[in-house]
């Protein structure tokens, strides 16, 4: 057993003291995270996640995993040959593009989450969209191809899992009424998902520290938004480029029922417990 000081020893168990009102009080609620970015492609922070995962949902909390897998499928494309077309940030996506999204989302990105989990505990399920008419999508535009938008989120699968105390993996892949896949947005995807659920958090895991004012300035970091100042940030471009999918559908998400939005930095270890089980925690948070 590996001795430590009396101090480390009262450190140690202030952290734990300081975790228990949260542990109270999100104890059977869902929190929905939306997972990506460097969080997923650096090996150790994805353990740290799925350690993270695990301890959320032993503590009695009920995460659902949402999570997109832009660079894996562009890393395939390259492989094969195929060059990716973009317009305003979204992937043109045909029938070939289709079938690389279906594989990599589902059969390789969704797998490696549940696998990484599941080192920790048995809970994980990998799910897509398309199971049990879980996520409805309609084509978003003619010139995008097999891009869905959200039309409609059937949570009966979802409530099914989280009633078993499994922590449910989802891949943003959505069908319409004719059985039609599309590649919906994990950003829209996560927040529509929360509102349906009627999670207590939405969290997304990102590659910045949160909403900076200035981009340049990292000190300047805004730790609260509300909703009524998303339409205004968007507009005098101090949200720009990525970041302004997971704003909007953070405010979406509050709107719709959710108490609490957060954009996170998924490159600090342990971000999750970090927001959600101390004082101050990290990141920008979303309310009304």
């Amino acid at each position: 057993m590996t001795r430590v000081t009396a101090a480390a020893a009262g450190e140690k168990a202030a952290v734990l003291a300081e975790a228990l009102p949260y542990i109270r009080r999100f104890w059977g609620k869902v929190v929905v995270v939306k997972y990506g970015g460097s969080a997923m492609e650096d090996p150790s922070l994805a353990d740290l996640f799925a350690q993270d995962i695990v301890l959320m949902r032993s503590v009695g909390m009920r995460p659902v995993v949402v999570h997109g897998g832009g660079p894996q499928i562009g890393s395939l494309m390259k492989r094969l040959g195929m060059v990716p077309e973009f317009r305003d940030g979204l992937r043109v996506t045909d029938a070939d593009t289709l079938d690389i999204a279906r594989m990599v989302l589902v059969g390789k990105v969704n797998r490696d989450i549940v696998s990484a989990i599941n080192v920790h505990g048995p809970l994980a399920v990998g799910l897509s969209g398309e199971d049990a008419g879980f996520i409805t999508a309609a084509a978003r535009s003619p010139e995008l191809g097999f891009v869905g938008d959200v039309v409609g989120v059937d949570t009966s699968i979802l409530d099914r899992l989280l009633a078993q105390e499994l922590i449910p993996v989802v891949a943003t892949i959505g069908s319409d009424a004719t059985g039609q896949a599309y590649n919906i947005n994990a950003d829209v995807a996560a927040a529509e998902i929360a509102a349906a659920v009627n999670a207590e958090k939405l969290v997304y895991l990102t590659d910045v520290v949160g909403l900076l004012s200035d981009v340049n300035d990292p000190s300047s970091l805004l730790h609260t938004v509300s909703v009524s100042d998303v339409d205004g940030l968007i507009a005098t471009e101090v949200v720009q480029g990525g970041m302004i999918p997971k704003l909007t559908s953070c405010a979406k998400a509050v709107r719709g029922g959710v108490l609490r939005a957060h954009i996170l930095d998924g490159r600090v270890p342990h971000a999750l417990l970090l927001e959600v089980f101390t004082n101050e925690g990290i990141g920008t948070m979303v309310g009304l």
